[in-house]
């Protein structure tokens, strides 16, 4: 008899995952499926695998246990060697000349030990702590010694011992003359944040952008220090270490992180003051005219602090930071050459207009510009479309010349490091801003790729006359006085906006269509094709039935989200409205006679980079064609993201910020987190674009002009990773005010390192020497797991596939892991049951509600609390029963998703709890244990799950009532990020 060999907690694969070695795929001692999730929930007991206290107790036992470390996790290890205290005395004698002298000796003492950690080998070693408080290592002599079988002896431990070990294989830390002053003489209780990477996205990063672009000395390598005065002071730039500057913290964990890293956007930002082009200006500006620092003086383009305006407040706050000083600029970009990066100077605008202003708003023409909206917004004025709109007409060209400004290459100068203007001082256009931070990459020893421009394409479809665009025109005017200034070695491109790079079809009714950006691709001074991303790979809904479940078997599957990237919205179909949208009324793509959809694809690169561009004047298609040339020039994705959100692929390009009036949620929302959208929308790019990918799927074509790819695999930028170092960004509310954007934005930080249940799972197995198995559906991520005790595979899987709701059975020649976040796989005709004597045809049992837990507790280590054990508990407040279940997970797992998962297991019990016994005949061979069939009611269809599927004439069946299609439902909203977990287990968490 088939059965489901490891269920969620109580079915066995005996032997096989025990370690003795027996036949692969044989489910030996198998228990009986209907008893799975009632030994699991059933009653008040506890699951447990791995202790999680066990991991933060230092100590030095022989035979201890050494763990396993999985993804990112905290560990105290033991200590493994050590000298006697090293005893320094020190005299001091005082007084004499007549009178009596004193004479003083103290004693300071100094530890030289080895802590051994885990298996080897480890990826970092990041964050410590003494006696629970972070330790400042900057000015302690620490080695790490990550584990591997070929590393040599420590030289302080060889220099003790004649025949000193390597610990090869062993991850260990070394502490020469440690200081013990501060832990009363004695070693203290340590602890380490311990890193070793599992394969996953991060082995496919090349290239990242760097933000937050606004801030005053978050970009300098050298610690910063803000007076407050009568001797006070507080870190500008160390809030993770008071040691090392924010930015050294930061980009030491991201190359750490990413070992292919080659590129970083660096991003530069200064203020926009108004959506009407003629009106706006673009200067740098200050987070507080009053601040005083050491070290640096903040000055950007000839301002000093008291001479730039003062960023906007919300709620008393500054709205953002300030502009990059100048000099903090000059020193990352030379720091990240000397880590081995190239550098893409990204000069940005953000648009600092508060709420409740007095400006004419260009769209409506009402008084009052939205709050803090994008870039991409600025226009002319009245904007395209309204009544007297000086799109078309040479209004608009005096607008956008107005915005431009008159800075000339020649007002600039490099001196000592810094850039000098003898321009007009009124002039805060846009090219004083870009040339000044040209002259500035000059200072800092050139950099790699300059970005023209950023997503303006309320500027760049700005016509002053028929195929007219006076803006891109000022672009390559600009370009080329860049060219001029950066020299040869630098590559030029302008980052379009997705919807802006392809052309422009004017809302008149006219038919017109515009390659209107392609004198900018085909400008000599152009290196390349710029895009910013953010195509929508997924249409998924909460509801059964909508259209994408017929492509899709979850909103992360790979081979749904990989067809999107060349397929769905934007390149079969759009949506005409958001009433269409609701509906699912998907219009197709096509383009009548011409029969050229791909003009109106935004997705379909391929066909846009290797085809000749016709203009469509009036409608009709021109006998001429464009300046560009097929397949001359790359594509760099200047920007690639998804927010960490609820069906973030739906809508990657919005963002939430309460502050801004454009901030939204992805269509179809629910707004909690979850930073598998995020990755697995990442993954579908590196699958589809890196060739170096392993499942790699083609999409990248080469160039028969320069005979590269069509999309440089280097030169696809994720946004974003942020200077400020996790967690201080975003637990320190206090320093930064946009911290509890984190939870559902685009940040990376806190989010790469982490890993995928289907990449746990295949590591735990490999380390266990168990290679027949396969996966589907598996899905959920974990910031880390340790298993630090003596534990079969099975004993190590067990708990993790009970909470995250992931089956395996014996498939014959592999044990198979599937997760029940799935479509049924099969339908029952229940004219085709079997009847037997002794039997009925369909036999359904209800349990008690008395014999199922009410309440589920999961306790897990909290990454946003210094790994402290934190539980997350999901209870059903109406029935009779009383009983609580308690699990207990070894792994670290933040605590929105730690609720999310107990509220999907109290759910996935609950609706298990009505069973059924049904006999069907020898042609349903097909089903196995864990299959998903639908059965028909008297008044629905309902999913059973099967348990337990018998042999011979008549298939006997055992299954369980499962959830609507077994998918989680969408996880609740995140807390504010300063709030308190519900239940809290263990010391409370240190503030940095």
């Amino acid at each position: 008899m088939a059965t489901l060999v490891l269920g969620a907690a109580g079915a066995a694969l005996g032997s096989v995952f025990g370690g003795v070695g027996l036949l692969i795929g044989r489910a030996a001692g198998a228990v009986a499926g209907h008893l799975v999730d009632q030994a699991l929930f059933g009653a008040a007991r506890r699951v447990e695998g791995a202790r999680l206290s066990d991991l933060q107790v230092q100590s030095s036992t022989e035979g201890s246990v050494l763990p396993r470390v999985y993804g990112k996790v905290r560990l105290a290890g033991q200590v493994i060697w050590a000298t006697d205290f090293e005893e320094v005395q020190s005299t001091e004698t005082e007084g004499g000349k007549g009178g009596p002298s004193v004479t003083t000796t103290e004693y300071s003492y100094f530890a030289n030990f080895a802590v051994g950690l885990c298996e080897g080998p480890v990826t970092r070693i990041g964050r410590v702590w003494a006696d629970g408080a972070l330790l400042e290592t900057g000015n302690l002599t620490m080695r790490v010694h990550p584990g591997s079988e070929s590393q040599e002896a420590d030289a302080l431990i060889a220099a003790h011992e004649p025949d000193a070990p390597a610990y090869r294989g062993t991850a260990y830390v070394v502490f020469e003359r440690l200081p013990l002053a501060a832990f009363g003489n004695r070693i203290p209780q340590l602890s380490f944040e311990v890193l070793r990477r599992l394969p996953g996205i991060e082995d496919h990063v090349r290239s990242v952008c760097v933000i937050p672009g606004s801030t005053e000395f978050g970009y300098d390598p050298e610690p910063v220090t803000r007076v407050l005065g009568d001797g006070l002071y507080a870190p500008e730039n160390t809030n993770a270490d008071r040691l090392a500057a924010d930015w050294t913290v930061s980009l030491d964990e991201l190359q750490a992180l990413c070992p292919r890293l080659e590129w970083v956007s660096l991003v530069v930002a200064w203020f926009g003051s108004d959506l009407r082009a003629g009106a706006c200006t673009i200067r740098p500006k200050v987070d507080d005219p009053t601040k005083e620092t050491l070290e640096r003086d903040w000055r950007v383009a000839g301002l000093a602090r008291e001479e730039a305006e003062r960023v906007s407040l919300v709620e008393g706050r500054p709205a953002y930071g300030g502009s990059p000083s100048d000099a903090s600029v000059v020193a990352a970009i030379r720091d990240l050459k000397a880590r081995g990066l190239k550098v893409a100077l990204v000069p940005f605008i953000l648009m600092d207009i508060p709420a409740g202003n007095a400006l004419p708003d260009p769209y409506s023409g009402a008084a009052g510009q939205p709050a803090f909206p994008w870039r991409g917004r600025i226009t002319g004025d009245p904007a395209p479309g309204r009544p007297g709109s000086a799109d078309g007409t040479p209004t608009a060209a005096a607008q956008v010349a107005d915005f431009l400004g008159g800075a000339a290459p020649g007002d600039f100068a490099v001196s000592d490091e810094a850039v000098s203007y003898s321009g007009p001082e009124e002039d805060w256009g846009y090219r004083r801003m870009m040339l000044h931070y040209a002259h500035l990459a000059l200072a800092a020893g050139g950099v790699h790729a300059f970005l023209v421009g950023s997503e303006m394409p309320g500027l760049s479809k700005l016509r002053a006359g028929p195929g007219t665009y006076p803006f891109v025109e000022g672009l390559r005017t600009l370009s080329g006085e860049l060219r001029a200034v950066l020299g040869p070695a630098t590559a030029l491109t302008y980052a379009a906006d997705w919807s802006e790079y392809s052309g422009h079809r004017p809302e008149d009714g006219s038919g017109e269509f515009r390659f209107h950006l392609d004198p900018l691709w085909a400008d000599p001074a152009i290196d390349a094709v710029g895009i910013d991303v953010y195509h929508p790979l997924s249409d998924w809904r909460d509801e059964a039935g909508h259209l994408d479940e017929a492509s899709g078997r979850s909103p992360y599957e790979p081979d749904y989200l990989c067809g999107n990237v060349r397929g769905g919205e934007g390149y079969d179909w759009y949506y005409a409205g958001d009433a269409d949208r609701r509906a699912q009324l998907r219009s197709a793509i096509t383009d009548g006679a011409a029969g050229k959809p791909w003009t109106f694809r935004y997705k379909d690169l391929p066909a846009w980079w290797s085809n000749l561009h016709y203009d469509r004047p009036g409608g009709i298609e021109a006998a001429s064609p464009t300046a560009w040339v097929p397949e001359s020039k790359p594509i760099w994705l200047t920007e690639l993201g998804c927010p960490a959100v609820d069906k973030g692929a739906n809508q990657p390009n919005v963002f939430y910020d309460p502050k801004s009036a454009q901030s939204a949620l992805p269509h179809f929302s629910s707004g909690a987190r979850d930073d598998m959208a995020q990755r697995s929308y990442i993954d579908a790019f590196q699958r589809m674009l890196d060739p170096d990918h392993p499942d790699y799927r083609g999409g990248n074509p080469l160039s028969g002009v320069y005979g590269g790819r069509m999309i440089d695999p280097a030169r696809i930028h994720l946004w974003a990773w942020d200077a400020r170092p996790y967690p201080a960004f975003p637990a320190l509310s206090e320093v930064w005010s946009d911290g509890a954007n984190w939870q559902r934005g685009h940040w990376l930080n806190g989010r790469l390192g982490a890993i995928t249940l289907e990449a746990l799972i295949a590591a735990i197995l490999a380390d266990n020497g168990f290679a027949e198995f396969r996966t589907a559906d598996v899905h959920g991520v974990l910031g880390g797991a340790a298993i630090n005790e003596i534990v079969s595979a099975r004993g190590a899987l067990e708990p993790l596939l009970a909470v995250f709701g992931v089956d395996a059975a014996d498939g014959g020649d592999a044990i198979v892991f599937r997760g029940r976040a799935r479509p049924a796989d099969a339908a029952l005709d229940p004219a085709r049951f079997v009847e037997t004597e002794e039997e009925p045809v369909l036999r359904c049992v209800r349990a008690q509600e008395t014999e199922l837990a009410n309440e589920i507790v999961l306790r897990t280590s909290d990454p946003d609390r210094d790994y402290h054990v934190s539980a997350a508990a999901s209870r059903r407040l109406a029935g009779a029963s009383r009983r609580t279940s308690t699990v207990e997970l070894n792994a670290v797992v933040d605590a929105s998703s730690a609720e999310a998962l107990t509220n999907r297991m109290l759910r996935d019990l609950w609706a298990g709890r009505e069973r059924h016994e049904l006999a069907l005949p020898p042609e349903r061979l097909d089903l196995e244990p864990g299959d998903i069939v639908t059965l028909p009611r008297e008044d629905r269809t309902v999913p059973l799950f099967l348990e337990r599927v018998g042999d011979g004439a008549a298939r006997r069946i055992e299954a369980r009532l499962a959830e609507n299609r077994m998918r989680a439902a969408p996880p609740v909203p995140p807390r504010p990020v300063a709030a308190a977990p519900a239940t809290r287990f263990g010391p409370p968490a240190v503030r940095i």
